[in-house]
């Protein structure tokens, strides 16, 4: 595997690339890579000729400046799993190397980002479509991959890939989870062992709230919901919304939908975790 941290050189090796007529797979990371990362990577390798890993903490999408510090920054551990999955490049640039002078360009998404992780979290999404399409740039991948633990993001790169016309497909896998049924996150790293079980209890919420979407109003669901995190320790719930998949918009009504995606924040300690479930409405 080849590590790059240049731009320049990163632009060099894809031209080459692609003019030996090689399909680019590309997976944007800001590493402390778990299995999730890994399943992205294996899809990847099995899907195109080249695969391209990205590990860079971007600073523009932390609204929280302790969140920023205190990331998990494993490049060496990373490396070595990028290897043994047979990962080809590993782009991993410097803050300065990406970001020489301060970035003025400011970026819109209407009411996607004006709900939930958007309304959370202020200018995360502007931060994530620029580092995105910073690196849409300079990888130019025929397939980008992601996971479907950030629903919301997906449909903030889905719209910006639409928008900007980026010649690519957008990928998009399933959560991957612990046998306890945590979603994989780089952010678990921070938790201890004891707030590791307390934070399954996101998942058994969002479980809870899919078992009874055909059979309660939905405003009872979420009560239902915040009760439930309230009797859990060390677990602050922040929101628990009942959304359309694609918008991510609040749905007030199933009766004109086939999908529902149940989406989640909450904090564990200090640490805050996001997970989702989609559910079909046809099989509940």
């Amino acid at each position: 595997m080849q590590v790059i941290e240049q731009a320049s050189v990163m632009r060099q090796t894809v031209q080459a690339l692609r003019c030996a007529g090689k399909r680019i797979g590309f997976v944007p990371t800001m590493g402390a890579l778990h299995e999730g990362h890994l399943q992205l990577l294996r899809a990847s390798i099995k899907e195109n000729d080249v695969t391209i890993c990205s590990i860079f903490v971007n600073p523009t999408q932390f609204n929280n400046p302790e969140d920023f510090r205190l990331y998990p920054r494993t490049l060496q551990d990373d490396t070595k799993l990028l290897q043994s999955v047979g990962c080809d490049y590993l782009f991993a640039p410097e803050v300065s190397e990406i970001y020489p002078k301060q970035t003025l360009l400011r970026f819109s998404f209407g009411e996607l980002e004006e709900v939930m992780e958007g309304a959370q979290r202020p200018g995360h999404f502007n931060g994530v479509a620029t580092i995105l399409s910073k690196f849409f740039h300079m990888v130019q991948p025929h397939k980008a991959y992601f996971g479907q633990k950030d629903l919301q993001q997906v449909a903030v790169v889905r719209q910006l890939v639409r928008g900007l016309s980026f010649d690519l497909e957008l990928v998009c896998h399933p959560t991957v989870r612990e046998e306890n049924g945590l979603a994989m996150s780089s952010r678990n790293r921070r938790l201890t062992a004891e707030q590791r079980q307390l934070a399954t209890s996101l998942y058994k919420a969002l479980q809870l709230a899919g078992s009874q979407l055909k059979s309660k109003p939905l405003a009872s669901i979420k009560e239902e919901v915040a009760t439930y995190l309230q009797g859990v320790e060390q677990v602050q719930l922040e929101y628990f919304e009942i959304a359309d998949p694609e918008t991510l918009q609040t749905l007030h009504d199933l009766s004109q939908v086939e999908e529902a995606a149940l989406c989640i924040a909450a904090f564990v300690g200090e640490v805050r975790l996001i997970d989702n479930i989609l559910v079909n409405l046809k099989e509940v």
